[in-house]
């Protein structure tokens, strides 16, 4: 992911530049800012914070590395775009929010699907038509969906990953995660209430007792009303699967297909279509727009798209979910953020 975003910033990012490129591991620095044109490559991150033609980083390290990368970062003054999750407990989260808040850098983090075409226009029908302001006798009809009551996202990975490298709560806290952000993106203005999450390892499950979870569904209730289903699976035969969909008090919106093309052929075998078989390859563009709206933070000092405040309440659902399955019962997410 983080040669991904680095090509995006060199090479599809017009008013960025590429300044350097920094991988712990021999040569891999080096290689990337090769191929990219990048100026300079680091083995160790600090001297990226040192480094005076550094505006802004992309953090797209293991996640147990998140926060204190975006602590480092915002201390020396860099904004700060980090894939997800954010951080790993709450204590976590804050610790983050409040370096960047502290420093007054922008931090936005790297939840793609909002930035994916689909995902936008869908929100787009969610939100109040506004005609005129508040008072101003004009016209501001409600959302054409209507009052939001079933939401559903869910994620289904091609498959090919390596068990032993899988740790607990990975389809929580970095794979559902995605969805959990997705709910309440398709949710505006409401907050997750209780959690109660099912998981077990069905692709592998001679691994189920060394903690691995691939396979999980959880139930999302929101101070709403609505009733949110997140669901995913670390293998799906036929390539990289992600969807949503919203119920309303006037009507439906769903979103996401998979397809590759929009090219369908029907042969005596029946009807067949291209699936997408990876993430980069779903949501390309998503992922170049992700970053370009971080840029456009940068120079204008508007508030980035996803704030950590949006990363720490899917964090919350993630966290309550892992804390359902370990119990076998509902948990309140207010309860996961006063212990986490």
């Amino acid at each position: 992911m983080g040669s991904f975003h680095g090509e995006t910033i060199g090479r599809r990012l017009p008013g960025a530049r590429l300044v350097a490129v920094a991988d712990p591991a021999p040569g891999a620095a080096e290689k990337l800012a090769t191929h990219l044109g990048a100026d300079r490559h680091y083995e160790d991150a600090a001297d990226v914070w040192t480094d005076p033609e550094v505006d802004g980083v992309v953090i797209a390290a293991p996640a147990r590395f998140h926060t204190e990368l975006i602590v480092a970062a915002a201390r020396a003054g860099k904004h700060v775009f980090c894939e997800k999750p954010m951080a790993l407990t709450i204590a976590d989260a804050d610790r983050a929010i409040d370096a960047c808040r502290a420093t007054g850098v922008t931090l936005q983090i790297g939840f793609n699907r909002r930035f994916a075409a689909d995902w936008a226009a869908a929100r787009a029908l969610l939100e109040p038509a506004r005609t005129g302001p508040p008072g101003s006798g004009q016209p501001r009809p409600g959302s054409p969906v209507g009052t939001p009551r079933l939401l559903r996202s869910l994620t289904r990975d091609p498959g090919g990953f390596d068990p032993a490298r899988v740790a607990p709560g990975t389809i929580f806290l970095e794979t559902l995660i995605h969805d959990f952000d997705t709910l309440r993106f398709l949710n505006p203005g409401a907050q997750a209430v209780d959690v109660f999450a099912v998981a077990d390892a069905l692709v592998e499950p001679a691994w189920r007792d060394r903690g691995l979870l691939d396979t999980a569904v959880v139930t999302v209730r929101f101070d709403n009303g609505a009733i949110g289903t997140a669901e995913a699976c670390f293998e799906a035969s036929y390539g990289y699967d992600v969807r949503a969909e919203v119920l309303g008090s006037g009507g439906m919106v769903a979103m996401g297909d998979g397809r590759r093309t929009g090219m369908t052929f029907a042969g005596a075998g029946g009807r067949v279509v291209e699936t997408a078989r990876g993430d980069q390859e779903l949501f390309a563009a998503a992922y170049t727009a992700e970053l370009a709206a971080f840029a456009e933070s940068i120079r204008t000092g508007a508030e980035p798209t996803v704030t950590g405040e949006d990363a720490r309440a899917a964090l919350e659902i993630a966290l309550a979910a892992a804390e359902s399955v370990r119990t076998g019962r509902p948990v309140r997410v207010e309860t996961v953020a006063k212990c986490g």
